[in-house]
């Protein structure tokens, strides 16, 4: 792992004028971006936007981690949902949005290609080694018109090694009999780029019943540069995953044996399948116009047999769930340098969603095969989710201490279901989604700036039954406008440092949370989440290099629109934690060894609406890590992982049963340890 080093987020798009270049820039990296230049003519994210982290490859390239979205567990304010259920592993989120499934308000993509499921879940990242991850970018907020759907607390975009010529390869083994191939080929000349990747992992896992195998393909071929006019590329990925599933414990079961797995999930499992083709055209049509455009098939296969508790009636909730998701669609920009004060950016999206869903439900008191008829069908649906989006957006800049950035995005929806009974519906006509956003960025000098967004972003509801289809006896619904706002200082306390202080506030009318499990809906009515991030990275002379991070936040019920009832008003949203922090540390004993050490703790939440429970889900793990340069080529590294050996867990609410609700728990590995080899030619 190279020593961190404070450099700028991304490279400006080459027709950006001079003054842009210079200009006030909020975005923090944390450690080397090494973005190959081939800079695809639209504006970046941290030319046009405020709240945005960046992390370098060599914070992610040798990291063991069982899926790629636990490397955003050492970004600033990230809470990782950690279900560790096979396949069904976990996901991000931040803004105190949870990561429970009931409301996905996170936009996640690859290279720039949407890569969220029609539910908005993050599993399209699993694809992703580390080895082939040349930076993740993170953009928090309301203020980034570019994307709609899902983006509704702001989104990520996991960018993979692009041109350059390299051969590098990793191999690691660890705890739980985990095996880690990975390797990476790059070649480039004559205008041709080749990017290659194949990993493979497999792990007996740290609980019982737990074992799990998988694959993934990589490639994209690019010919040409925008420099000359024109580049056309295309990319392509496939993955393949097998694994068991531990299943969730009671409490007396957790303290009875956190590796333990009960025999009612002896059967659990998931068997899943992801592609994603894409196509690339970028044209210069002038020294001030680029256009670029992109089209994408996503498909998502999944076949998960899953057991969520043992209820003393019996009647457990055994579900055999197989997913089939086809989404194809296609994304433009035009970007426009009016003049050395004015950019002007136009971009249009479209995405077309096939979906098929079958959930059968077992009511057995014994394990099953999942081979018998089902007790019953629940869901046997197929619909369709259409979504066209279209954005504008402006950077003035009157004098180079100020950068302001107008847009306005707005959506449309349309799509229909058939469910098994033979009941047909159309998608909610929300019309058309207007959403104004507004960043302003002030510099008071070379390193201090000041920097200010609101902007609204929208929820709209997803699935294949009511409500989010107008099937018979459904009301019709308004989407959920989000409008949040922010004020930040950028800053350099001393030399060799960046530091960023900021509050913030979203609040959301008409808020629907998602129950998957249930296939129902809960009515929050309006929210009020907001906090406060404070962040520093430094270069502590030759040798240190310190990286810290606190975020505070809440998130509360203020109106409560449901029926008459118990009233959730003053409640706080589940499954949200109140701080999040993080810790790193890097020490360059010589020019061969590298220490480090990386802490991060979560705080407790309550675990549903009514704030009933008591809470549950917080932590404090500390990580260290040793890497040794035997020759320029290769190298050697040494990962402890929780070296405290603290005992937490992912809680949830099992609340299938209100009469027998309880929480349930998925135990986090204890200590553990990882040896990995590396090449780089």
């Amino acid at each position: 792992m190279k020593t961190p080093t404070l450099v700028a987020a991304l490279a400006a798009a080459p027709f950006a004028p001079e003054a842009f270049a210079q200009s006030a820039d909020a975005a923090l990296t944390l450690g080397k971006v090494d973005v190959h230049q081939h800079s695809e003519g639209q504006l970046s994210a941290h030319q046009v936007l405020t709240s945005v982290d960046v992390l370098g490859a060599d914070q992610i390239e040798s990291r063991n981690v069982s899926h790629s979205w636990e490397l955003l567990g050492q970004m600033p304010g990230i809470q990782l949902t950690e279900t560790r259920q096979g396949a069904e592993s976990g996901k991000v989120s931040f803004r105190a949005f949870n990561g429970e499934g009931y409301l996905n308000a996170i936009k996640t993509l690859i290279d720039g290609i949407p890569s969220n499921v029609n539910s908005g879940n993050q599993r399209f990242i699993d694809m992703l080694f580390p080895l082939e991850i040349s930076y993740i970018e993170v953009v928090r907020g309301t203020n980034d018109p570019r994307y709609g759907l899902h983006n509704i607390g702001g989104n990520v975009n996991f960018g993979t090694r692009q041109g350059g010529t390299y051969t590098d390869a990793r191999l690691a083994y660890g705890s739980y009999d985990t095996r880690d191939m990975q390797l990476a080929v790059g070649r480039e000349a004559n205008g041709v780029a080749q990017n290659y990747f194949v990993g493979t992992q497999a792990s007996d896992g740290y609980r019982d019943h737990d074992s799990s195998k998988k694959y993934s393909l990589g490639g994209k071929w690019f010919f040409g540069s925008l420099e000359d006019g024109l580049r056309i590329g295309l990319t392509a990925r496939a993955y393949h995953h097998e694994a068991d599933e531990p299943g969730f414990m009671t409490a007396e079961e957790l303290h009875a044996g956190r590796r333990r797995s009960d025999l009612r999930n002896a059967n659990d499992g998931d068997d899943r399948d992801m592609r994603q083709f894409a196509a690339h055209l970028d044209m210069k049509l002038s020294d001030a116009v680029t256009f670029g455009t992109r089209l994408y098939y996503n498909r998502y296969e999944d076949d998960r047999r899953v057991t969520f508790s043992d209820l003393p009636t019996g009647n457990l909730p055994r579900q055999r769930r197989l997913w089939d998701e086809r989404q194809a669609g296609l994304l433009g920009t035009l970007t426009w340098q009016a003049s050395p004060m004015l950019t002007v950016e136009g971009g249009l999206n479209y995405e077309q969603q096939d979906n098929g869903y079958i959930r059968e439900r077992y009511a057995y008191a014994e394990p099953t095969d999942f081979s018998r008829p089902p007790a019953r069908v629940q869901n046997n649906d197929r619909h369709s989710f259409d979504n066209w989006g279209a954005y504008v957006q402006a950077i003035y800049q009157p004098a180079d201490a100020w950068k302001i950035v107008p847009a306005y995005r707005v959506d449309r929806f349309s799509g229909h279901t058939r469910l098994m009974n033979g009941a047909t519906g159309r998608l909610q006509d929300y019309g058309s989604i207007g959403q104004p956003k507004l960043s302003v960025i002030h510099s008071l000098g070379e390193h201090t700036h000041i920097y200010a967004n609101w902007g609204r972003t929208f929820q709209v509801l997803t699935g294949s039954t009511a409500p989010a289809y107008l099937t018979p006896g459904q009301a019709p619904m308004q989407p959920s406008t989000n409008t949040g706002m922010e004020l930040g200082l950028k800053f350099q306390p001393f030399a060799g440092s960046q530091a960023r202080l900021a509050v913030w506030q979203q609040d959301a009318e008409n808020e629907v949370s998602n129950m998957p499990a249930t296939g129902t809906t809960v009515t929050l009515g309006k929210t009020r989440r907001r906090g406060m991030d404070a962040q520093i990275s430094a270069q502590l002379g030759d040798a240190w290099t310190l990286w810290a991070s606190h975020a505070y936040q809440e998130a509360k019920i203020t109106r409560d629109d449901r029926a008459p009832g118990v009233s959730l008003q003053g409640r706080e949203v589940a499954a949200t934690p109140r701080h999040i922090s993080n810790l790193g540390l890097d020490y360059q004993a010589s020019d061969a060894l590298q220490l480090g050490l990386q802490a991060r703790a979560q705080g407790d939440y309550y675990l549903e609406e009514r704030n009933v429970t008591g809470k549950f889900g917080g932590f404090a793990v500390l990580d260290l890590s040793a890497r040794y340069q035997i020759t320029p080529a290769w190298s050697v590294d040494l990962q402890l992982k929780n070296v405290t050996g603290r005992e937490y867990a992912y809680a949830w609410y099992d609340s299938f049963f209100w009469d027998s609700a309880r929480p349930m728990f998925s135990p986090a590995p204890g200590r553990s340890v990882f040896v990995g080899l590396n090449m780089k030619l």
